[in-house]
């Protein structure tokens, strides 16, 4: 006796719905002729699903193309207006906060820095100032856009630490750099009222948001197998290949380059962070003999060190010896921990992206790459390019925005998950093939 099937005619005209979104928002402006090779449904399922989102107002009429020997075909696309998101970036600097329409034109942002004056280590992390922050932010964009809250599609958050996920609290922060410790940060963002319940918190992390962007619109966009990297004041990734769906955000910041090595934040010693990552850079760079601007946040500071190590050109100043022997020691390690991305994953890309990655650039990237080829095995390192991401500062907010408009295309455009439906039995194949609405 066959299995009885779990699909219902409802889950067909979702899939349907979101084949059809994908191609107009990824592809561009499309007749409908041209959507039925795109999407591989029948000319009817097309019209039906169009003339749905038609009326509903996602989609939207985008002047029409000659045709052959006929009348001009109009084209489709996805309507920038029929919807909001917003990303949020929780740095280790500062707070970010954007609101998107659904082209993910950017409508108002907010930043908010995170000092780090205070008695200990974590300060600049402590979890009530970040929740405020972020109720601030959110309701600051929605007022300077005149935006209510209702026309959500959700809120994404990219965070710092790895991020589980339980049925009592919903998303829960594990940040052990950050003194983090299974804080339930969706539960106390639902507490402070800055949304309506029915509008979805997705929070991930920042690594992983990063790749997020990177992949839909950046440098990764049609690679199959990638790593994007995030450096920042720590460091972490995000592994991109087959049967990852979106993403694995690893703890690459964490692996050991150096047995009884420095002492990282995360209690450990010898990790890629303690080496690389901008806070350590700078105290190596200052271990050394070098010389920050005082009171310079770490973004400055940084800028100060490359600008010492790399003077411009035409220049007449001399490269800082101490400032650059740090970089060079810098990029062995990073070459190092690029190998054992290149050894595990076998990537076709390395992206780096960042705060700190973009201002460190594709100069000092010419560096690493030599490193990470005498590390890695020859084979895999001759077939993956290191290079620097395409989408700026805002790369983290971006996937973090993109997260509920990801979930939004999977429910086939809908707000919410439709009620459950009779699922569609398999003694009627034929049935599965007609479903066009």
């Amino acid at each position: 006796m066959r299995a009885k099937s779990s699909r219902t005619v409802r889950d067909l005209r979702r899939e349907n719905r979101t084949a059809v979104l994908q191609r107009l928002y990824f592809d561009g402006p499309q007749s409908r002729l041209t959507l039925g090779p795109a999407t591989g449904l029948s000319s009817g399922s097309v019209s039906n699903v169009v003339g749905e989102l038609l009326a509903e107002g996602l989609v939207e009429e985008a002047g029409s193309v000659d045709s052959a020997g006929g009348r001009p075909r109009t084209l489709l696309r996805v309507s920038p207006a029929s919807g909001c998101m917003i990303g949020i970036d929780v740095g280790e600097t500062r707070i970010r906060v954007e609101l998107f329409d659904l082209a993910l034109t950017e409508l108002a942002r907010v930043e908010r820095p995170l000092s780090s004056d205070g008695p200990g280590p974590h300060s600049r992390y402590e979890i009530g100032i970040v929740v405020d922050h972020v109720r601030d932010g959110i309701t600051e964009v929605l007022r300077a856009a005149d935006v209510p809250a209702e026309r959500l599609l959700g809120v994404g958050i990219g965070v710092p630490g790895i991020v589980a996920h339980t049925p009592e609290d919903g998303a829960v922060v594990h940040g052990q750099t950050t003194g983090w410790d299974a804080v339930p940060l969706e539960r106390l963002l639902r507490e402070t009222g800055a949304v309506p319940e029915s509008v979805p918190y997705h929070i991930d992390n920042g690594s992983k948001t990063l790749g997020q962007a990177e992949m839909w619109f950046g440098a990764g966009r049609g690679v199959a197998d990638a790593v994007v990297v995030l450096f920042g004041s720590g460091v972490g990734a995000c592994v991109i290949g087959e049967g990852m769906g979106s993403g694995r955000a690893i703890e690459w910041g964490h692996l050991t380059v150096r047995v009884r090595g420095r002492r990282c934040r995360c209690g450990s010693q010898g990790c890629l962070e303690a080496y690389a990552g901008a806070e350590a850079l700078l105290d190596r760079w200052r271990e050394a003999g070098g010389r920050p601007p005082t009171g310079a946040d770490e973004e400055t500071a940084l800028t100060s060190m490359l600008a010492a190590a790399y003077p411009p050109d035409g220049s007449d100043a001399e490269p800082d010896a101490t400032a650059l022997a740090v970089l060079e020691e810098t990029a062995e390690y990073l070459g190092a921990g690029f190998a054992d991305l290149i050894n595990l994953f076998q990537p076709e890309r390395i992206l780096v992206g960042g705060w700190a990655g973009l201002q460190l650039g594709s100069r000092f990237l010419e560096t690493v790459r030599p490193h990470a080829n005498a590390f890695a095995l020859r084979y895999p390192a001759g077939r993956t390019r290191i290079e620097l991401g395409t989408l700026g500062p805002d790369a983290v907010t971006v996937g973090a925005a993109i997260l509920p408009l990801e979930a939004f295309f999977a429910r086939g455009g809908r707000r919410t998950e439709s009620p459950p439906e009779d699922p569609v039995p398999t003694w009627q194949p034929a049935l599965q093939h007609r479903v066009t609405s």
